[in-house]
């Protein structure tokens, strides 16, 4: 019944126009559906839809927690919510296999595709920064590595690795002591600096911070209708839940990846990075169980229903 349920909403939703131009500041007293439906036509508004990352947010969030292998079928169903169709899913799937993203297993005709051991490993480091608040140390002083005159431009990559940003093509700054061995080369000089009243305006500049807090701000715009609409309720439709939520991490992540996690000391004061996590956080809290009960009910490994999910699951978002 569930499946023929999906397969019905698919064939709805694909017939609903989508425009190419949405606004990010909504009305705030909308109901969940509408939330979540507006979340979906501003998704589908990006040209051109990507499905393949969508469907490695869906499996980094929701899958990997709960055995990391998922049937076609399942998928197929769960993405119909997105408004993506079995074809779109069947290309993104051969794409992701093809790129090392995914691996497949065959039982019988049916296909089970879980994310490769290298993607794994970079989802374990991708978790820590989307899901748990990290606040960095910083003893005050500031990294300044100087290229002199002749230093070749190669090793520019490796203080970037070291955790250093370009201030200028010849002085990069990092907040702590390099995070990588950097190579020793003459004319290559690295310097301790006291963080001082222009410390912000240097950090500012040297990791091209506006873009990045015009990005949370958006967040914040585009799911706080979402969150009002959410209120107190204790329980939502399942399939609404597990949308919302993907789609919220779909976002955020891509944002807090991009950030280069400065302490406090170093950002501005009116920096919204707080302000976007502790909504995801609300928001995650809220739809976290109703889309986890959607995914009892409609995921399926080689084993059956999905196995629930690991105990670290729960403590994601967790307020301090």
């Amino acid at each position: 019944m569930n499946r023929l349920l999906a397969r019905c909403r698919r064939i709805v939703v694909f017939d609903i126009p989508m425009s190419n131009s949405l606004p990010i500041s909504l009305p705030i007293s909308m109901p969940i559906a509408t939330a979540v439906a507006t979340l979906l036509d501003q998704f589908h508004a990006k040209r051109p839809v990507r499905a393949w990352s969508l469907i490695i947010t869906l499996y980094g969030d929701a899958i990997v927690p709960r055995g990391g292998s998922l049937w076609l079928g399942s998928l197929s169903e769960i993405m119909a919510l997105f408004r993506v169709d079995a074809g779109h899913v069947r290309t993104a799937m051969s794409r992701l296999t093809a790129d090392g993203w995914l691996k497949r297993v065959k039982v019988g005709r049916n296909s089970y595709y879980r994310l490769t051991r290298r993607e794994e490993g970079s989802f374990t480091a991708a978790t820590q920064r989307i899901y748990f608040a990290d606040e960095p140390a910083f003893d005050g002083r500031l990294r300044l590595a100087l290229l002199g005159p002749g230093v070749a431009a190669s090793v520019r990559p490796a203080l970037a690795r070291a955790g250093f940003a370009a201030l200028t093509p010849a002085t990069y700054v990092a907040f702590d002591e390099p995070r990588a061995r950097l190579p020793a080369i003459d004319g290559l000089f690295l310097l301790h600096a006291e963080a001082d009243d222009a410390a912000h305006a240097l950090a500012a500049a040297a990791w091209e911070l506006e873009p990045i807090a015009q990005h949370y701000r958006d967040f914040i715009d585009r799911f706080t209708p979402l969150d009002s609409a959410l209120g107190k309720r204790p329980r939502i439709e399942g399939a609404d839940a597990l949308v919302a939520r993907v789609l919220l991490i779909h976002e955020f992540r891509r944002i807090v990846l991009r950030d280069p996690g400065l302490p406090a000391a170093l950002l501005p004061a009116d920096w919204p990075g707080a302000a976007a996590r502790q909504l995801a956080g609300r928001l995650y809290r809220k739809l976290a169980a109703d889309s986890e009960s959607y995914l009892d009910a409609n995921a399926q490994d080689q084993k059956g229903p999905l196995p629930a999910a690991e105990p670290g699951f729960s403590a994601r978002f967790a307020p301090k």
